[in-house]
């Protein structure tokens, strides 16, 4: 039965279901009956609000709202997706839309701004900027509206031009700039190369439809004309994807036949197990896969897969921990249902979901999953591995801990700003590998952010706060008065003092945001590559066979079972 038989089928026996779940015999399934029975009651409700509520109701508004409330209550990845935001779907699973190729943000005096655009679409090649504030969209003045109205209009037909006229700073007037809109496609693969002798580097940031053709194409590269031995695959900020897209990329390092993974849910006809088909692109080559708190899903089923093949040193921190897996089911009137229909287990047979959404606490929340209830797998060669947490690499490095005036400059667009003005200073800067950026230019910063009048909260203040309200209420406060003076003053916000402390942090955020103005995405990743650790760490364990064949193999006592 085809999907559209099936949903028109299941549409004819849910209106039954409703308009005689009254009818129901008392033998029936009592979960069957609370569905029906609550079904019925939802529906009357609805139906008494629009007779009897005492204004008009927006029925997209209160039923939108009930719909993603309830299912929000089973897991944060069911989703409803009405036909308007249908080409959000198309873009997360393709990386493709028809625009100009731009990311656009609003700031705080409501001027919608471009904030990123996209190397060889439209926006870059006739003439966006990032920075450029868009005051008009084809005549018609968006100066006020958000950011999802001017996107919207920026959005249409493939070869249609639109006219985008936008203030650009150091440039006088208004400036408008004929665009001509295409099939915008983001790339899986956002950037590849040589980091070190014989070392390739891909960065992997999505699994969309084109993932795995993009990571061997660049492999195939990498070794064919620049001459690696050896391959760190990027996985950090990978919130996943595609599923099958996820087991072709675990193909090209391992041999064909194996088991990447089984998925299993309620409906057992549809569970499946999924095995690489295909002979590996480089089956031996030595791997490290890169991973942080932000790589999930996809990302996980191959980090977690190649760790339980043994084929693979994992590097960074503790995954997300997503083992559900998501299928869609069309809806009426056009949409969508992304619905959790299985999970998923990995070849050691361990699932690694972290939280636990079938047991909520009284407030709702559903909290993860404890170390100490997590159970024991092993790796192919015997190696010890764990349940429910995400995956722990074999090599762990800790969390990098972003300074507190980095996050309140990129959120109130200083660094931006002051980049805006850099570039008008600098029409053209030196290649990534040659920029420097001096002393005189750091001072040039600190100048600009004091006159800008920056200010921002600091969690030392509001726990020093909250530490003094405790101990007056406890009657500590007259003795301990001289401590809280004392502490008061060596936290005092001082932002002079603020941007000596933090200069090192400060500077690498400008010169990253610097780089990647003039070069784009590209550059900024060669750029941050630069004093990575994760990757530092990664080349570091590949020049060193030993160790990295010692990682892959199970400690003293471990052993297969």
């Amino acid at each position: 039965m085809s999907c559209k038989l099936f949903s028109r089928a299941a549409l004819r026996v849910s209106l039954c279901v409703v308009a005689f779940s009254a009818f129901v015999p008392a033998s029936a399934d009592k979960r069957d009956f609370d569905l029906m029975k609550n079904v019925e009651v939802f529906n009357t409700i609805v139906k008494e609000l629009n007779t009897f509520y005492v204004d008009s109701i927006d029925a997209d508004k209160v039923i939108g709202n009930g719909i993603r409330a309830m299912l929000y209550s089973l897991d944060p990845f069911t989703n409803y997706i009405p036909e308007e935001r249908r080409d959000d779907m198309k873009f997360i699973t393709t990386g493709e839309y028809a625009g100009i190729g731009a990311l656009i943000g609003l700031r705080d005096d409501s001027l919608v701004y471009i904030s990123d655009v996209y190397a060889g679409n439209p926006a870059y090649t006739d003439g966006l900027r990032v920075g450029d504030v868009i005051v008009a969209v084809d005549g018609e003045r968006v100066v006020g509206r958000d950011t999802e109205y001017v996107s919207n209009k920026l959005k249409g037909k493939t070869n249609t031009v639109v006219k985008v006229s936008v203030s650009r700073p150091g440039t006088e007037g208004v400036l408008t700039v004929p665009v001509t809109r295409k099939k915008i496609y983001i790339p899986a693969v956002s950037y590849y190369g040589v980091i070190a002798d014989g070392v390739g580097y891909i960065y992997l940031t999505n699994f969309n439809d084109k993932a795995a053709d993009e990571v061997k194409a660049a492999l195939t590269d990498l070794m064919q004309n620049k001459g690696i031995v050896s391959l760190v695959l990027d996985l950090r900020d990978n919130p996943g994807g595609i599923l099958d897209e996820a087991i072709e990329v675990v193909n090209l390092f391992v041999p064909k036949g194996k088991t990447v993974l089984e998925t299993r849910g309620k409906v057992k006809q549809w569970d499946r197990v999924y095995k690489t088909t295909q002979k590996p692109v480089a089956g031996d080559m030595p791997l490290v896969v890169l991973v942080n708190g932000e790589s999930a899903s996809a990302s996980e089923i191959v980090s977690g897969a190649l760790q339980d093949m043994d084929r693979a040193v994992i590097v960074g921190e503790r995954t997300y921990g997503k083992g559900l897996v998501q299928s869609t089911r069309p809806l009426p009137y056009g949409g969508i249902l992304k619905v959790t229909t299985s999970k998923y287990y990995i070849p050691s047979g361990r699932l690694i979901q972290a939280i636990d959404y079938s047991h909520r606490n009284n407030d709702g929340s559903a909290e993860r999953i404890p170390d100490s209830a997590t159970n024991e797998f092993r790796t192919a060669a015997g190696r010890v591995v764990r349940d429910g947490g995400g995956i722990v690499p074999d090599v762990v490095i800790p969390a990098e801990k972003e300074s507190n005036i980095i996050y309140y400059m990129m959120r109130d667009l200083v660094i931006f700003d002051f980049v805006s003005d850099y570039r008008v200073k600098h029409p053209t800067i030196a290649p990534v590998d040659e920029f420097v950026f001096t002393d005189a230019d750091y001072e040039a910063f600190k100048a600009f952010v004091k006159e800008r009048g920056f200010d921002y909260d600091r969690n030392s203040d509001k726990l020093l706060s909250e530490l003094k309200e405790v101990a007056d209420f406890e009657g500590y406060m007259d003795e301990a008065a001289e401590t809280f003076a004392l502490l008061e003053k060596q936290l005092a916000h001082d932002i002079d003092k603020d941007l000596v402390t933090f200069e090192k942090d400060l500077r690498e955020a400008v010169v990253a945001s610097i780089i990647h103005r003039y070069y784009l995405n590209e550059g900024a990743i060669r750029q941050v590559l630069k004093d990575d650790a994760y990757a530092a760490e990664g080349v570091k364990l590949l020049n060193d066979p030993v160790r990295y064949k010692s990682l892959l193999e199970p400690a003293k006592g471990e052993g297969k079972r």
